[in-house]
């Protein structure tokens, strides 16, 4: 079975061109959408909904950052061990603890300027760590950028308890 990036017959790489994955996600959806099976037998209708849900799912992984890094990285045989590797370098910790503590202070005070603040200094630290991993993948070094990818994914969940107080502060 072709990989994702077989799929849309793109370099297998970290930097991806956005807009040559966009064009090539919609010429794989023209050929495979269901519309175009109405007429046909349910086998083929089957098939045709397998591709068009296929396509969807390696769009998805190849347009996010995130996900298109651990996907290199599983590609290459390096298991992200989510679960099982919370294993985090002492920096980073002490980094998390004081956003953490950022984040209570600006909930506890209804401070959304503070909450500002802090999501302006995440999408910062996300920018550079992507920027880090499309760096690390690029040499190919699969193990420290699974590493890199799930220091990533804390930034990523972090982001979404952020936007979730400023929810509940506005809301």
């Amino acid at each position: 079975m072709q990989n994702h990036f077989e799929l849309f017959q793109l370099p297998q790489q970290f930097a991806i061109d956005g807009a040559a994955l966009d064009a090539a996600y919609r010429e794989v959806q023209n050929r495979v959408h269901p519309d175009k099976f109405t007429n046909a037998g349910s086998s083929e209708k089957r098939v045709a909904m397998q591709w068009a849900t296929r396509a969807n799912e390696a769009y998805q992984t190849l347009k996010n950052p995130f996900k298109r890094a651990a996907y290199l990285c599983e590609l290459n045989g390096v298991d992200l061990q989510i679960e099982s590797n919370t294993a985090m370098p002492k920096e980073f910790l002490i980094q998390q603890m004081e956003w953490r503590e950022a984040l209570e202070d600006a909930r506890a005070d209804k401070d959304l300027d503070a909450l500002d603040r802090l999501d302006r200094e995440l999408r910062a630290a996300r920018k550079e760590e992507i920027s880090d991993i499309g760096s690390i993948l690029d040499k190919r070094d699969f193990a420290t950028a699974a590493q890199r990818v799930r220091q990533l994914m804390f930034l990523e969940k972090f982001a979404d308890e952020v936007q979730a107080v400023f929810e509940q502060l506005e809301g």
